[in-house]
């Protein structure tokens, strides 16, 4: 896998919790065939019922909603395809070959960021290696945002993020843009590689305007882009971006929400910048800092690139930000003052007893997945940086109607019970210094999942076990779906968090599964897309193979799916690497 895969990515426990088994061993011996787990107790069918809401249109922001999750309305929505032929000295589409395919977008050579669709054109962030612009020859290291006709793929205009002197310790080399931008209207918001949040406009130059206030583009060529501002991170707040600033940013009304992305520096040991916010809010009109916070602070482990979402949850506006300490916070939504949120709560994803340690060798995590709102609940999995590797990880369905510290539990002294031990780095509860973990009388858990004893051996197997996770859940009709790095797809239970059943697509999955048409879209690092139908059973989501169940449909992308599959106007969005792939039904 290439370095950065890693660096970005274009989601505790203990005892206390149900469904957990009294020992933990990760299988050693890898299968080589597909494993399905099944919990034999919830094998039923769930019934879902049919939606009244209106046909998808634009999908205009990372997961196409506030609440971020990937469930979509739509009808004939491709089950098979194949992606047709690619040349390999140009890179080009062979127009017209293949199946169910529209058409197909040339992209960089590495592809993180997510296609979004808004007002006929389709936005991705990715590398300069498709050398779109004349000024900028492929072998030319860019952070790029493309922008392509919606009807016909053709190439409309380019943002270029320069790479920062600094190299790979910020701005890591041909990694790209690796966020989804936010489009509302004629305007476009994004976060570079550069550390820059970036607004523009949706023509690009191609209405003969140069709009601002920001007026110094390099070029008004009709294929380049016109910035409207910028808001430099790194010069304004002191952020120092670990390896890539990666946050897909959403806005209510005029406030703009953004990650900085603020971590360590290349030693992984020492945080340049402790006091430098990790949430900000700005005017999406003006770009001006409206607040800011910095609660992560020094116990930052890594890098932080989750991305914010926004509900009304308790008759109350909240924002929703996973901080690089391995903790949830929720601000509410419109009030501030003196340039400072209002903290409503905050979770440790972590058990108390975790601990961290360099390379992924610790049990303590990051969140790297994006929260999810569902019905009022919030829904988050941690993960590590996937060069780190696989480990145990964590599932939360959180209650965000409670107020303050409203984790599983608190760190106190044995001595002194009542008093929680302020949160640290590296180890929240050390028992040898008289340390214990005490159940939180203000826990917000409704439940957490990190695995299940299926087989009843009293240990959780590979096939068992919640794993680290960079992607999002996805629910609907009473299920969850998740992937985790180790590539296993998991259903689980929206209201006990139960699993139905679990699938080894024998791949590291990076993105969020895609809900749509009474199916079940995930991509991996294969390449491959699996489509499950909608179903508690997994006779009834899987077809059976041999003695064992595989997906309904596996399908090749070509080269390596590490973003989510969207639908917009009907029509499914799929980018490999490489390519951007419209598909759809072919008309007869």
């Amino acid at each position: 896998m290439n370095s950065l895969s890693s660096k970005i990515l274009a989601v505790a426990m203990i005892a206390g919790f149900c469904f957990l088994a009294v020992q933990y061993r990760q299988s050693s011996a890898e299968s080589s065939d597909a494993v399905v787990t099944v919990n034999a107790t919830t094998t039923q069918s769930v019934a879902v019922t049919a939606s009244e809401e209106k046909p998808s249109g634009d999908c205009a922001q990372w997961m196409g909603s506030l609440h971020k999750n990937n469930v979509r309305v739509a009808n004939d929505v491709p089950t098979d395809w194949d992606v047709g032929e690619i040349d390999d000295e140009t890179n080009e589409w062979t127009k017209g070959s293949g199946k169910n395919i529209t058409w197909v977008a040339k992209l960089g050579s590495q592809t993180y960021g997510n296609p979004v669709v808004a007002g006929g054109k389709v936005y991705v962030g990715t590398n300069n290696r498709g050398g779109w612009l004349k000024r900028f020859p492929a072998k030319t290291d860019l952070g790029c945002l493309l922008a392509f006709s919606e009807k016909d793929g053709s190439f409309l205009w380019q943002h270029s993020s320069k790479k920062l002197k600094s190299g790979r310790v910020n701005d890591w080399p041909y990694q790209g843009i690796c966020c989804a931008p936010f489009v509302e209207g004629n305007r476009l918001w994004f976060v570079s590689s550069r550390g820059e949040v970036v607004c523009l406009d949706t023509e690009g130059f191609q209405d003969g305007e140069n709009d601002g206030p920001f007026k110094d583009e390099p070029s008004d060529a009709k294929d380049e882009a016109d910035a409207i501002w910028y808001f430099d991170m790194m010069k304004e707040l002191k952020a120092f971006q670990h390896n890539m600033c990666s946050c897909s940013v959403t806005a209510v009304g005029d406030i703009l929400f953004v990650n900085t992305s603020n971590g360590v520096d290349a030693s992984h040991i020492n945080l340049p910048s402790p006091g430098a916010p990790s949430f900000i809010a700005l005017d999406k009109n003006t770009g001006k800092l409206l607040w800011k916070d910095s609660s992560p602070g020094v116990n930052i482990l890594h890098g932080q690139w989750s991305s914010p979402t926004y509900a009304v949850l308790g008759d109350v506006p909240q924002v929703l930000f996973a901080g690089g300490d391995g903790w949830l916070y929720s601000f509410h939504g419109t009030k501030y003052a003196d340039g400072k949120p209002e903290l409503l709560w905050k979770f440790d994803c972590n058990p108390k007893t975790s601990k961290w340690i360099l390379d992924g060798r610790g049990t303590r995590n990051n969140v790297i997945a994006t929260p999810v709102v569902h019905e009022g609940l919030v829904y988050i999995a941690v993960g590590q940086d996937p060069e780190h590797g696989e480990g145990q990880g964590h599932l939360w369905c959180i209650d965000p109607t409670k107020r303050g510290d409203v984790s599983a539990q608190l760190a106190v002294k044995v001595s002194d019970r009542k008093t929680p031990i302020p949160h640290r780095r590296l180890l929240a509860v050390d028992e040898k210094k008289g340390e214990v973990a005490i159940d939180n009388p203000n826990s917000a858990v409704k439940w957490h999942y990190m695995g299940v004893d299926t087989n009843g051996n009293k240990e959780l197997e590979f096939e068992e076990t919640m794993h680290r996770s960079c992607g999002t859940v996805a629910i609907k009709g009473g299920l969850l779906f998740i992937a985790d790095f180790s590539g296993l797809f998991h259903c689980l239970d929206v209201n006990t968090g139960k699993p139905h059943w679990t699938y080894d697509m024998l791949a590291a999955s990076w993105g969020t599964p895609l809900i749509v048409d009474g199916n079940v879209y995930i991509g991996d690092e294969d390449g491959d897309v699996s489509i499950f139908k909608l179903s508690a059973d997994p006779a009834m989501a899987m077809v059976k193979d041999g003695d064992d169940y595989a997906p309904q449909a596996e399908l090749s992308m070509g080269n390596a799916v590490y973003s989510t599959p969207i639908i917009a106007n009907g029509a499914l969005y799929i980018s490999n690497r490489s390519h951007l792939f419209r598909i759809e039904k072919a008309k007869k």
